[in-house]
């Protein structure tokens, strides 16, 4: 966030001339950031945003009034040209998607372990700016906003207990653990304030932040016991959505429609097809050597071994900076104020890896960032040379920035807010197989990891559908449940049991999300390939790139629409 970041305004941008379209487009972003402020620390809009949104009932109506209001406004709004025509079909498909959603209750149940009111109430403060007192001010702000954010999503559930639209009691279980962690003394909120020391601040700001820091661990601890006494003995002990919300799941992270039991079926022969590979590279490493050998072989080498987050951390700057300066101009476009990636280390301890985009001025840069746990302290630089390039570039970093750069095209919602996970992380997985084509990958030791991620999202796709649509086992009798799918996971990645735990936690809790990648990543590869097909030689790669890209998030359908419909035309 940045209070010098230009207006979200539908003045006219150098090259297109803004239309009656851009206009309710950027309306809709300055909406979503009053309905919402921490939208606005997300993509860096002007102010100071120290709000949450209205968590509870009557706050969730108020978003779904706006909506629908929105909504009309976009239909009736004519098509001036070819981005209009984008903008206008992946606005209509969201926004219809997220009534769907509101109509079949999801927003009573929100609760998982990973992507939910519980973690983004704190997750925000990750992205404030702490470099001056001011900063600071503002976090003071938003820490003392959190308990009527949390009363309101305690208000939320509650209404769900009344209407029996509860989350599953394996997912509450889950989230009282990190209540209980993020408010414990010395927890978060104490370490995350005690930073501000380095800027210094008078003793009324020091108050400020320190009695914030104890209302928001209080809140965090009222969430804990709302979750223990209250949903906990009357939430579901039935983990399985059904195939018809999961169907609904499913189209909202791809923004595509897609055949859930082909898709299954696809999955089990990519999962094959991952495993072979690495059984393959296995044996180059070492022949004769199974894949565990091979992975023993690597982890038990010095040469590829960091110690320590500042290593890690360096070692991550540095993959980056290198893959900007190979890949720019020769397979993609990637203009100045993109070429500045932060490798950072996250002040949390989950363990999860995570990209942060650009503020709209670039004067905040895209961030990868690492949540490190606090036990680990050595790591394999042959597992996550993918991951820099999966969260870097070419992966999310050139996908996003790309877009924000393209401000004389996109409004602001197409360049800040739309897109999907199926786009995003679907891109991300393309990118790492790009990258082993390009040869960045040809170290033996590298590709296997690249394929350890790979087969991982692979059997996730097989785990998901299998879980939520009550696939029979792949083996043995009966359906999908939580110890087939723990031991599947176990048998198929190579994480430690306590990542896998929460891998499989996340699939049970936020379905559909998870095949978004791997799936992404299959429909991405079919629109290159079409356009392949179609042109012949006389498209290269940089030039499908630098198209898709010029595109800006948006569902996967919409990007079909738009890659082919010049085709079409001709």
């Amino acid at each position: 966030m940045s209070d010098m970041t230009p207006s979200t305004s539908a003045a006219a941008p150098s090259g297109r001339q803004a239309t009656p379209l851009d206009a309710i487009a950027e309306e809709w972003v300055t909406t979503l950031v009053e309905l919402d402020p921490t939208i606005g620390t997300y993509i860096g809009s002007p102010g100071q945003h120290s709000g949450y949104a209205d968590y509870s009932p009557e706050g969730h109506a108020h978003v779904v009034a706006s909506t629908r209001e929105i909504l009309a406004r976009l239909e009736a709004a004519p098509v001036m040209d070819d981005v209009d025509l984008v903008t206008k079909s992946d606005m209509v498909s969201t926004l219809k998607l997220d009534l769907e959603s509101d109509a079949a209750q999801l927003w009573k149940r929100d609760l998982n372990n990973l992507a939910s009111p519980a973690q983004e109430i704190r997750g925000v403060l990750d992205l404030m700016p702490t470099a001056s007192s001011e900063d600071w001010s503002v976090i003071a702000e938003r820490l003392h906003n959190i308990p009527e954010a949390i009363n309101g999503y305690i208000a939320t559930l509650r209404h769900g207990i009344d209407g029996a639209v509860v989350p599953a009691q394996r997912q509450v279980a889950e989230v009282v653990a990190q209540a209980r962690q993020i408010s414990a003394p010395g927890g978060f909120f104490e370490s995350f304030i005690a930073q501000a020391e380095a800027v210094g601040g008078d003793s009324a700001l020091q108050s400020a932040l320190a009695d914030g820091a104890a209302l928001a661990a209080s809140s965090y601890q009222k969430l804990e016991r709302f979750l223990s006494d209250e949903l906990a003995p009357r939430a579901t002990p039935q983990d399985a959505f059904g195939r018809e919300l999961y169907a609904l799941q499913s189209q909202r992270f791809l923004g595509a429609t897609v055949d859930l039991d082909e898709t299954y079926e696809w999955g089990i022969e990519e999962l094959a097809r991952m495993t072979a590979e690495q059984k393959q590279i296995a044996h180059e490493i070492k022949p004769g050597a199974s894949i565990a050998e091979a992975i023993e072989l690597l982890d038990s080498d010095p040469s590829r071994t960091l110690h320590g987050t500042d290593a890690l951390q360096k070692w991550m700057q540095k993959l980056s900076d290198e893959a900007i300066e190979a890949l720019a101009g020769t397979h993609f476009d990637i203009a100045e104020p993109m070429r500045a990636l932060e490798c950072m280390i996250a002040p949390t301890h989950d363990g999860i890896i995570y990209y942060t985009g650009p503020s709209d001025d670039f004067s905040r840069p895209g961030r990868m960032w690492w949540s490190v746990p606090e036990s680990v302290t050595e790591f394999t630089t042959w597992r996550e040379a993918t991951t820099v390039y999966h969260e870097g570039v070419p992966g999310h970093h050139l996908q996003i920035a790309q877009a924000v750069y393209n401000r004389d095209q996109l409004n602001t919602y197409r360049r800040q807010l739309s897109g999907t996970s199926g786009h995003a992380e679907g891109w991300a997985l393309y990118a790492e197989r790009l990258m082993a084509d390009l040869g960045f990958l040809d170290d033996p030791a590298n590709r296997l990891g690249m394929l350890d991620g790979q087969r991982m999202r692979a059997a996730r796709v097989v785990l998901d559908i299998g879980v939520h649509l009550g696939k029979p086992k792949l083996t043995g009798s009966g359906v999908w449940d939580w110890d087939y799918a723990l031991d599947f996971m176990t048998n198929n990645v190579t994480l430690d049991p306590a990542n896998v735990r929460f891998e499989v936690n996340r699939y049970f809790g936020w379905p559909g999300q998870a095949p978004s990648y791997k799936v992404g990543q299959r429909i991405w590869e079919q629109l290159r390939d079409e356009c392949h097909a179609i042109e012949g030689a006389d498209v290269s790669l940089r030039e499908f790139h630098r198209r898709a890209l010029n595109v800006g998030g948006v569902g996967l359908d919409t990007l079909r629409s738009a890659l082919l419909a010049p085709y079409a035309a001709s």
